[in-house]
């Protein structure tokens, strides 16, 4: 494994954005790289919790299915995000599945190392507590969606999300890596794919976004914006 490109992924995630290069370097040095295939299943909901995964390359779904065998994505990571956090914290089984969206590289810590880690890293105890604070903020604002916003807002609120994660500050025509299916985008926001495919047709033809068969280009960010608002 190439340790400044660990470095780098771990320097991307909020679990270690406060660790100096001189820890980061050393936590590089403990992990180990993983390589999965699009859809490939990372571990399944209930799988014992044995280690903390980052994205170093491709994109993370994270899934929970449901009895009738439907998915719902609560959470699509890329390079620097982390999962499997709280497994490590207790090594309990896993609350939910994680797939590879597309083609994804991970970065892995086993639970045994974290623990060591925590006692000998000073900064890494306080560091992970900010990391938990951010995605607890996140998953509240997931619910907050579902209760409060109908589809289309949802809609607009998810693709906003994702402009806004893609290219923080940028104005004019943002473009989007898209490995979603319609299905896929309608797991994140509640909804069925033929709700999914009209409401992005009427995006389309209201001149908000245009979609290319790999990519899918927001051409006004702050209208979109505000249709979430509604």
């Amino acid at each position: 494994m190439d340790d400044n490109f660990a470095v780098d992924a771990l320097a991307r995630c909020p679990l270690f954005e406060h660790a100096s290069r001189n820890i980061l370097e050393s936590l590089a040095q403990r992990l180990r790289r993983r390589r999965f295939r699009r859809n490939e299943v990372i571990f399944h909901q209930g799988d014992p919790g044995d280690a903390l995964h980052i994205v170093a390359a491709g994109a993370v779904k994270i899934l929970l299915p449901s009895a009738e065998g439907d998915e719902a994505i609560i959470a699509t990571l890329r390079p620097g995000d982390f999962f499997g956090e709280l497994a490590l914290l207790d090594g309990a089984s896993r609350s939910a599945t994680a797939a590879a969206l597309d083609q994804a590289d991970t970065l892995v810590l086993p639970r045994p190392v974290f623990i060591e880690l925590l006692d000998t890293l000073p900064g890494l105890r306080d560091a992970l507590l900010a990391g938990l604070a951010h995605e607890l903020r996140r998953l509240t604002g997931h619910v907050e969606e579902l209760h409060f916003l109908d589809l289309a807002g949802r809609l607009a609120m998810r693709l906003s999300r994702l402009a806004s994660e893609s290219a923080p500050g940028a104005t004019g025509e943002i473009k989007l890596d898209w490995p979603y299916t319609q299905s896929d985008l309608a797991a994140m926001i509640g909804g069925t794919r033929q709700s999914v495919n009209r409401l992005l047709s009427e995006l389309v033809d209201d001149g908000l976004i245009r979609i290319d068969p790999d990519a899918l280009f927001i051409t006004d960010a702050d209208e979109l914006a505000r249709r979430a608002e509604r």
